[in-house]
């Protein structure tokens, strides 16, 4: 029985990694940038004043991605917010391998051709260390998402987290994934 590959990992192999390895002026292909994780968070600010709130962004993203998702909590107590250390302020994902590939397909594929006006992502999320942050303003993009059933409609940074030296290596790479970035 053959072992399952995402359509984009083997995209990366055998198209992506030799393109870069020539348009970047590598020596070997270990050198070429390649996607590490992709880490995924909501903040829910109200979730101070209403428990519920949480458990339904944890329900939300763990459809999004396929995986649990956490809940984070507050590091510190900030009494204009009435928050205290220790409370439930949003959720995270952290995804690697084949899970990795899979939401990157289904977000490049499915979910950003499906909102309003789109014109293609800005390309000034970089970090300077080839890491790119993707803001997403509502979850409801996201087909796994039904709009009836949505109680409040939130945003969600989505980061891809990359081994390129520089922005401009990230930026070449994510394009080459598919990424639709602004001309």
């Amino acid at each position: 029985m053959k072992k399952y590959i995402p359509r984009l990992k083997e995209k990366y192999t055998k198209e992506i990694v030799p393109k870069l390895k020539d348009d970047l002026g590598y020596n070997n292909v270990m050198q070429v940038p390649k996607l590490r994780k992709i880490c995924i968070n909501q903040g829910v600010g109200q979730a101070v004043n209403d428990k519920k709130l949480i458990e339904i962004a944890n329900e939300e993203m763990t459809k999004i991605t396929g995986q649990k998702s956490l809940v984070a909590l507050s590091k510190k107590d900030i009494s204009n917010f009435k928050l205290r250390k220790g409370m439930p302020i949003g959720v995270k994902v952290t995804l690697r391998r084949e899970r990795m590939y899979e939401f990157l397909d289904r977000l490049i594929s499915v979910s950003l051709p499906g909102v309003r006006d789109f014109q293609g992502i800005d390309a000034k999320g970089f970090d300077g260390r080839g890491n790119y942050t993707l803001g997403i303003k509502e979850q409801i993009i996201f087909p796994e998402i039904k709009v009836d059933e949505i109680k409040k409609i939130t945003g969600l940074d989505i980061t891809f987290v990359t081994s390129a030296n520089s922005d401009q290596e990230g930026l070449a790479l994510l394009k080459e994934l598919g990424l639709p970035f602004k001309k």
